[in-house]
């Protein structure tokens, strides 16, 4: 017998609390797992991401919540194919804003298409991206909804009520602190596996609206998938090169402070663009950025004018 969901308004705590003490109990089951087999944690990553969609699909089967309420759905096609390139522009951004800080320069030696035994030049390298974008948006995307049906799949969705920011706010610090067992075996951060698991809560919590707003504005958790798949594969792509850790590792990366800075004015371009109202009905009605019923009141009176 199912038990009684959440409603519109108000969090089920107890379902709540039954995803995190099962998401907790699969990352220690996991690591211990790995420990006594002598498998390197972070080699056994594609399978640890999946631990937050178990989480999220066990509650949800156990507590009657429909999983395409959840944003288990295609959605939005055109949302789905802009998830799939906008890591790129974003990872641009943060490579070209590392290669003015100093001590760090432009890596000449990188030859991208090479490592898809490609020919070099400028074209080559835009096929080698056009490949990233493939497989970080297939393969990368699979291993990606291992997460994202836990995080912006049922959290989104239990969470909801919180609203956009406050709701974004709290699944970017879960997200953060569930790297916690890759981060200190060296993930990232190598060389500050302890600060590195602050600085990549930290970066979780800056790139989580910019998660929240793909899924409400798509109906679906699936461009999330793709986006963070595309993200993880173009991450690859090092232009900007420093052989001190610091810089590396904690200031002209992604998870350093050049990659939590563009999150975060990102993360502001949403809210002066408008957010969108995050509500429990995300994946089945469309969603309605404040600007939007701005514009539609306006065209309403408009229409009432020239009547």
């Amino acid at each position: 017998m199912a038990r009684t969901t959440s409603t519109p308004d108000t969090i089920n705590t107890h379902n709540l609390s039954e995803f995190l003490v099962i998401l907790t109990t699969l990352v220690l089951g996991f690591s211990t797992i790995t420990y006594l087999a002598d498998i390197h944690i972070v080699a056994a990553g594609p399978l640890y991401m999946f631990t937050p969609a178990i989480a999220g699909l066990i509650v949800c089967l156990r507590n009657g919540i429909s999983l395409s309420s959840v944003g288990l759905r295609i959605g939005s096609r055109r949302w789905l194919a802009l998830a799939a390139v906008l890591p790129l522009p974003i990872l641009g951004a943060i490579t070209a804003l590392s290669l003015g800080v100093p001590g760090v320069s432009f890596d000449s030696s990188l030859d991208l298409p090479a490592h898809f035994g490609l020919p070099s030049g400028p074209f080559w390298t835009l096929v080698a991206l056009g490949v990233i974008v493939v497989v970080g948006a297939t393969v990368n995307g699979i291993l990606a909804f291992g997460e994202e049906f836990g995080w912006r799949g049922y959290l989104l969705w239990e969470l909801a009520p919180l609203g956009f920011w406050k709701a974004s706010l709290v699944i970017g610090t879960v997200w953060g602190i569930w790297h916690t067992p890759l981060i200190v075996a060296g993930h990232n951060y190598p060389s500050f596996p302890f600060i590195g698991v602050v600085a990549f809560t930290i970066t979780c919590i800056a790139m989580a609206p910019l998660f929240t707003y793909l899924v409400i504005r798509s109906r679906s958790v699936l461009p999330a998938a793709i986006f963070h798949g595309v993200f993880n594969a173009a991450g690859i792509v090092g232009y900007a090169g420093t052989d001190n850790p610091v810089l590396r590792q904690l200031v002209a990366s992604e998870g350093g402070i050049i990659g939590i800075s563009v999150l975060t004015l990102i993360a502001l371009l949403i809210a002066i663009t408008g957010t969108p109202r995050l509500t429990r009905d995300f994946a089945t009605n469309t969603a309605i950025t404040s600007r939007d019923t701005t514009h539609r009141a306006c065209r309403r009176t408009v229409t009432h004018n020239r009547r």
